[in-house]
Protein backbone atom coordinates (compact mmCIF):
# COMPACT_ATOMS: atom_id res chain seq x y z
CA UNK A 1 0.00 0.00 0.00
CA UNK A 2 2.80 2.33 0.48
CA UNK A 3 4.13 2.05 -2.42
CA UNK A 4 1.43 2.91 -4.33
CA UNK A 5 0.47 5.75 -2.26
CA UNK A 6 3.96 6.99 -2.50
CA UNK A 7 3.14 6.14 -6.49
CA UNK A 8 0.50 8.88 -6.29
CA UNK A 9 2.09 11.33 -4.77
CA UNK A 10 5.10 11.60 -6.62
CA UNK A 11 3.20 11.61 -9.48
CA UNK A 12 0.58 14.84 -8.48
CA UNK A 13 3.49 16.50 -7.35
CA UNK A 14 5.03 16.31 -10.45
CA UNK A 15 2.26 17.70 -12.06
CA UNK A 16 1.72 20.13 -9.58
CA UNK A 17 5.07 21.32 -9.95
CA UNK A 18 4.76 21.07 -14.09
CA UNK A 19 1.12 23.59 -13.02
CA UNK A 20 3.14 25.73 -11.10
CA UNK A 21 5.55 26.09 -14.26
CA UNK A 22 2.58 26.55 -16.65
CA UNK A 23 1.08 28.77 -14.57
CA UNK A 24 3.92 31.06 -14.32
CA UNK A 25 4.40 30.96 -17.89
CA UNK A 26 1.10 32.07 -18.68
CA UNK A 27 1.52 35.35 -15.78
CA UNK A 28 4.50 36.14 -17.49
CA UNK A 29 2.76 36.11 -21.31
CA UNK A 30 -0.22 38.14 -19.99
CA UNK A 31 1.73 40.27 -18.41
CA UNK A 32 3.71 41.31 -21.30
CA UNK A 33 1.33 40.67 -23.97
CA UNK A 34 -1.71 43.10 -21.87
CA UNK A 35 -1.66 45.95 -19.57
CA UNK A 36 -3.34 43.37 -16.77
CA UNK A 37 -0.95 43.29 -13.58
CA UNK A 38 -0.80 39.44 -13.77
CA UNK A 39 1.17 38.17 -10.74
CA UNK A 40 1.50 34.82 -8.82
CA UNK A 41 1.55 34.84 -5.26
CA UNK A 42 3.18 32.54 -3.25
CA UNK A 43 -0.02 31.66 -1.00
CA UNK A 44 -1.63 30.64 -4.55
CA UNK A 45 1.25 28.25 -5.26
CA UNK A 46 1.32 26.77 -2.05
CA UNK A 47 -2.35 26.30 -2.30
CA UNK A 48 -2.29 25.05 -5.50
CA UNK A 49 0.53 22.51 -4.73
CA UNK A 50 -1.10 21.49 -1.91
CA UNK A 51 -4.70 20.56 -3.55
CA UNK A 52 -3.00 18.58 -6.27
CA UNK A 53 -0.84 15.93 -3.94
CA UNK A 54 -3.97 15.68 -1.67
CA UNK A 55 -6.36 14.83 -4.70
CA UNK A 56 -4.10 12.62 -5.90
CA UNK A 57 -3.09 10.56 -2.39
CA UNK A 58 -7.65 10.52 -1.58
CA UNK A 59 -7.83 8.89 -5.30
CA UNK A 60 -4.72 6.73 -4.47
CA UNK A 61 -5.76 5.47 -1.38
CA UNK A 62 -8.65 3.25 -2.43
CA UNK A 63 -6.39 1.66 -5.67
CA UNK A 64 -3.55 0.83 -3.48
CA UNK A 65 -5.74 -0.28 -0.79
CA UNK A 66 -7.27 -2.83 -3.21
CA UNK A 67 -3.86 -3.53 -4.62
CA UNK A 68 -2.31 -4.44 -1.21
CA UNK A 69 -5.39 -7.04 -0.42
CA UNK A 70 -4.92 -8.90 -3.93
CA UNK A 71 -3.47 -12.23 -3.75
CA UNK A 72 -0.60 -11.71 -6.55
CA UNK A 73 -1.27 -15.08 -7.99
CA UNK A 74 -4.75 -14.39 -8.40
CA UNK A 75 -4.38 -10.80 -10.13
CA UNK A 76 -1.72 -12.85 -12.36
CA UNK A 77 -4.13 -15.62 -13.02
CA UNK A 78 -6.59 -13.19 -14.04
CA UNK A 79 -6.33 -12.11 -17.50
Amino acid sequence: MKQFLIEAIVLTGGGGILGIGVGFLIALAVKSATPLPATVTPWSVAAGFAVSVAIGLFFGIFPARKAARMDPIISLRYE
